[in-house]
């Protein structure tokens, strides 16, 4: 009589025996030999919007139709520093807050950030005893793994940073809570909604502890990058943590700064950036923002108004983002599941949202892994990325951005990187030098 057939469970490499384990190593040198035999040229660096995104957004090559903002503005002209009303309406609904508490600027809110930051360390916050950069020192605290770009805009400017553990509900709140006694500690920054790398969305409990947590510092910042509140893989939508209410709510209104963009929603290098915080913030912001600007590209943010319509209509364009990267995303689970199930050598996440897989292999492997995947034609973000000055403790974090390639390309890149955390992890179980 035949059966059903259970499935094979791979047995975790540590717990091979010494000749399995060579066996093995030398079956992943066989594999990864013709993984280099393809001729492979695929890139995972960075989480750009593939053509297939972009080209969602063509229609923004022939708008706006008019010149004339729904107040009677002229865009074409200077003036409006804060941007225009439509779309600071739009954005207002969209990020939870009121349309006085936004200001809609240029093509980058990292941007945004990087003069916040400036204006931060040469003129103080409104509620700072002096500019930051008078300070003895200035300390930041970084969750980790975290956003790269964050990391090196502090270092730029010789800022400390403090790492906390990025959980799956948002940061150490314990391990935060214990940095801001420290007064020297000015700020942190987060990235609330499907974090990067992580994909961890910060729960609203978390951000309540931040928002009202006691600071040693009178003018800590919260940095609330918001890049991808609205970047959803599936259809059950994370809700971003509502934190200006939060922090208003528990007597520090003006903590939290924060940005949000469609760089990832309509063409990523002429979009709209946002910054929300408080009538103080805002007001402060603008009041250093008017010696450097006349007014933003008015004329790209009514293309981008008449482009959605609605916040609706934003909320309608992400759903078609989500049928072109979900599958994207599966299929890097379907890959390193595939290869890696069971072997004990690696973990990776499994995000609802963002542009980000956060893959952890085995401790002191991270750089070999890229190493490899780098000499078979796969290029990846550096290892250690994800962490201040690149510099991983355990090298075990690789940051996957599965967004540009078209999906067989991903299937492809995926199998090779996994074959090449085999290697790597064989490598060093069996103490044999790369």
């Amino acid at each position: 009589m035949g059966g059903v057939t259970e499935p094979t469970t791979a047995t975790a490499l540590s717990d091979l025996s010494a000749d399995e384990l060579e066996s093995f190593l030398e079956n992943q040198r066989t594999a990864y030999a013709e993984l280099q035999g393809r001729g492979l040229k695929l890139d995972l660096t960075r989480g750009k919007p593939s053509v297939a995104q972009l080209d969602l957004c063509n229609e923004l090559l022939g708008l706006p139709k008019g010149h004339l903002d729904a107040g009677g503005t002229d865009v074409r002209n200077y003036g409006g520093l804060s941007g225009i009303t439509e779309l600071r309406e739009m954005f207002a609904d969209l990020l939870w807050v009121e349309t006085e508490q936004v200001v809609a600027g240029g093509n980058s809110s990292l941007t945004m950030m990087h003069d916040c930051l400036v204006q931060l360390l040469l003129h103080g916050a409104p509620d700072s005893p002096r500019p930051w950069s008078q300070e003895e020192r200035v300390r930041f605290i970084c969750p980790v793994p975290g956003y790269d770009r964050h990391f090196t805009m502090l270092a730029s400017y010789g800022i400390e940073m403090l790492t906390v553990p990025m959980h799956e509900d948002g940061p150490d709140v314990a391990a935060v809570r214990e940095l801001v006694k420290d007064p020297a500690v000015k700020g942190m920054w987060i990235v609330p909604t499907y974090a990067n790398p992580s994909g961890s969305t910060c729960s609203q409990e978390v951000a309540s502890a931040l928002a009202s947590m006691e600071t040693a510092a009178p003018d800590f910042r919260i940095f609330w990058d918001n890049a991808y509140a609205f970047h959803h893989l599936t259809e059950d939508e994370a809700k971003s943590a509502d934190i200006l209410t939060l922090a208003s709510g528990s007597g520090h209104p003006d903590r939290p700064i924060m940005f949000a963009s469609t760089s990832k929603i309509t063409f990523a290098g002429s979009g709209v950036a946002f910054l929300a915080a408080s009538k103080a913030n805002v007001d402060w912001y603008l009041g250093h923002q008017q010696f450097a600007s006349i007014g933003p590209d008015k004329v790209n943010q009514l293309r981008h108004a008449q482009f959605f319509g609605s916040a609706e209509g934003v909320r309608a364009h992400m759903a078609r983002h989500r049928e072109i990267l979900a599958p994207k995303f599966a299929a890097v689970d379907e890959a390193l599941t595939s290869a890696l199930e069971g072997r004990a050598v690696a973990t990776w996440s499994k995000p609802s949202g963002g542009y980000f897989v956060n893959l952890d292999v085995l401790d002191g492997t991270a750089t070999r892994v890229v190493e490899l995947a780098k000499a078979a034609g796969i290029a990846l973000t550096p290892a250690g990325a994800s962490f201040p000055h690149g510099h991983d403790p355990r090298d075990r974090n690789i940051r996957l951005a599965p967004s540009f390639p078209v999906l067989d390309e991903v299937r492809t890149a995926m199998a090779g990187v996994a074959t090449c955390v085999l290697l790597a992890a064989a490598e060093t179980l069996s103490g044999v030098q790369g």
